[in-house]
């Protein structure tokens, strides 16, 4: 776990160095409109969860039969070698492709999850991944930050040598830190089961199929405004030095994260992982409206803190509640399907936000995001609450 959460913190410190300012490395390709780089930076920043929603189940599936150690080492490498190609890169759509092949290898984090998950009892599995929730969100507070601080003191070039150098430590760390016990099922007689009856067995559960379906409106809405926050702070404030204070907008929410994620683990263990779930998009959907009423940096700034402390609970109470439900030989593919359903949401959450943006305004992102976040709340209670309704719709779709 020690390890991991170091790994975990590299990794994440590192992607999101250059989320302050990919927006402007956009913009030093050519003189572009407002509206085109506003596009241009959703499907960049989305491409890469495109195909990562493709082959994230195929990584799952390898994860259960060959172990997950592999996994991370390979995916470690690639991250990190196709971030040292952007550097010299010198058009949109050349980051795009780069963007794109970066997409086949990402999952370092959320196969370091189904690591660690694989290999804790159910009863702490909240508390367990929450805690290696902060490893991750520790790495995003830092990222941003140092990621802005290098773009404005040495040049889009430098960090991205510096982030690809960071992730190659973090593979390092695991190549030789980490020994993975591949775990036996307590029933020596468990099968393993085919791609087909793993997804048999997902759509008979409603409440899985629910939460993984919710997994993509989530992140669907969560990053929606992502790429634009760095123009969004451009607005606000209008200052010479953009990537840092982009960076703090960045910061704010993974420092928030990092203060509460373990706790909302630790409640899900206790009260159950889809009620801590819906408390948690109910109280998203609020803390957004405010960003986008925001008249000053500082604002933002504090907002997007609180939504960070909410927001950090959904993926471990997640990612819980899938360990609690499936079974343990098909696990790793079980999770792989729900972090498809995520890298999918990553993908229409940047496009989205970028296309409604350039249609209506920044701050319209906010609202919308809102609103995706409540009727995601309210799927889910209508499901707690009516769980007969939901096993009699299963039956009959099958």
């Amino acid at each position: 776990m020690f390890i991991m959460w170091f790994a975990n913190f590299f990794v994440a410190a590192s992607a999101t160095m250059v989320l302050p300012f990919l927006s402007l490395f956009i913009e030093t390709f050519g003189n572009y409109s407002d509206s085109y780089v506003q596009r241009w930076s959703g499907f960049i920043f989305g491409i890469t969860f495109l195909t990562a929603f493709l082959v994230s189940p195929i990584w799952g599936r390898i994860g259960d039969k060959y172990g997950y150690k592999p996994i991370l080492l390979l995916t470690g490498s690639g991250i990190a070698t196709s971030i040292l190609l952007m550097s010299f890169v010198d058009s949109v759509h050349g980051l795009f492709i780069l963007r794109m092949l970066m997409g086949l290898v990402t999952g370092f984090i959320p196969t370091s999850m189904a690591l660690i998950s694989s290999q804790t009892s159910k009863e702490i599995a909240g508390r367990t991944l929450g805690t290696l929730q902060t490893g991750t969100v520790s790495g995003g507070l830092l990222g941003p930050l140092l990621g802005g601080m290098l773009a404005d003191s040495f040049g889009f070039t430098y960090t991205f040598f510096i982030t690809a150098g960071v992730i190659y430590l973090a593979v390092l760390l695991v190549a030789f830190g980490i020994k993975e016990k591949k775990k036996q099922p307590k029933n020596s007689k468990e099968k393993n089961y085919s791609r087909k009856e793993v997804l048999a067995y997902i759509v008979q559960k409603p409440m899985l199929l629910k939460i993984m379906l919710l997994s993509l409106l989530i992140q669907a809405a969560n990053f929606s405004i992502q790429p634009l926050l760095t123009l969004y702070v451009g607005e606000l404030t209008g200052a010479a030095n953009l990537a840092l204070l982009a960076g703090f907008a960045f910061s704010a929410t993974g420092f928030g994260n990092l203060l509460a994620s373990r706790n909302w683990g630790k409640l899900g263990d206790r009260i159950g992982y889809e009620k801590v779930i819906v408390l948690l998009m109910f109280l998203s959907s609020l803390l957004f409206i405010p960003q986008a009423l925001s008249t000053s940096l500082w604002q933002l700034v504090l907002f997007r803190f609180l939504f960070g402390m909410v927001v950090g609970g959904l993926i471990p109470c997640m990612t819980a509640y899938i360990r609690s439900a499936a079974p343990l030989s098909m696990q790793g593919e079980v999770l792989g399907y729900n972090v498809s359903f995520r890298f999918l949401g990553n993908v229409i959450g940047p496009a989205m936000g970028g296309l409604i943006s350039s249609y209506y305004s920044i701050s319209t992102v906010f609202y919308v995001t809102s609103f995706i976040f409540l009727c995601s709340g309210i799927i889910l209670l209508y499901g707690i609450t009516h769980p007969e309704r939901a096993e009699k719709t299963a039956e009959s779709s099958n």
